[in-house]
């Protein structure tokens, strides 16, 4: 998985690409993610419409990261799930504690 960061008026937006497999990624980006909620970061925009597959670690990321986040009194956005990862959310009902915005403009409507 391959993934870029950044900050802006206190989001952290990350875009994701490849497959998501936790344990290949998933504790650098639970680290990105505790330094920017230690820096009053309390939004995260997680776009992973490039994302092909996400394994049962991976799953685990996107919890970890949505756990911090509302421990924290903020909120994690998914972006643009792509349809296998879309249909995963769904079977695992995952979808219901995510908030999944179809855009970047959506999400950040939400947040204000």
């Amino acid at each position: 998985m391959k993934y870029t960061k950044e900050i802006q008026d206190k989001i952290l937006k990350l875009n994701f690409s490849g497959d998501l497999i936790g344990e290949n990624n998933g504790p650098e980006v639970v680290e990105l993610a505790n330094d920017a909620l230690s820096n009053g970061v309390t939004y995260c925009l997680l776009n992973i419409s490039d994302v092909r597959y996400i394994n049962s670690s991976g799953i685990g990321v996107l919890i970890t990261l949505l756990t911090k986040f509302r421990n924290k009194n903020g909120e994690l956005y998914i972006i643009k799930p792509s349809e296998h990862v879309n249909k995963l959310l769904i079977m695992t009902k995952l979808q219901a504690i995510f908030n999944i915005a179809e855009s970047e403009e959506e999400a950040l409507q939400k947040i204000n």
